[in-house]
């Protein structure tokens, strides 16, 4: 069995990997700010979720899918397909605590909007970096 590895310039992935990470926190952040402000409430079985939790777990995921996205880079055959590929299987499957978390369907709608929106603005700004 041969190992397949490709050579993508890991500069701009990384550069435009950690800038999409910073918009999609501070979009979620803001996100979750309207929400809250409009009324919904940010308490998830019991426990409220500060504004700024919102923007620290996005940029730690965000940074997860740009080690996916370094990883496949180096070792995948079609690194995009294969990346944009996971990435809609990790962001529907980040929904499903979303829709059985212990709160108001409000709530649990906009903890999936944060995550539609976070994706929205990685995988693109990642994906375009790798190679068809």
């Amino acid at each position: 069995m041969s190992v397949i590895t490709t050579t993508a310039p890991t500069k701009p992935l990384i550069t435009g990997g950690l800038t999409a990470a910073a918009v999609a926190a501070v979009a979620t952040s803001a996100v979750a700010a309207a929400g809250e402000f409009a009324g919904i409430s940010l308490v998830v079985g019991g426990t409220p979720i500060p504004v700024s939790g919102f923007a620290v777990l996005t940029a730690i995921f965000s940074v997860v899918g740009l080690v996916l996205a370094l990883v496949l880079a180096r070792w995948a055959r079609r690194p995009h397909a294969v990346f944009v590929r996971t990435t809609i299987v990790l962001t529907a499957l980040s929904l499903v605590p979303d829709v059985l978390a212990d709160a108001s369907a409000a709530t649990r709608g906009l903890l999936m909007l944060t995550h539609v929106v976070a994706a929205a603005i990685v995988v693109p700004a990642i994906a375009r970096r790798l190679p068809a």
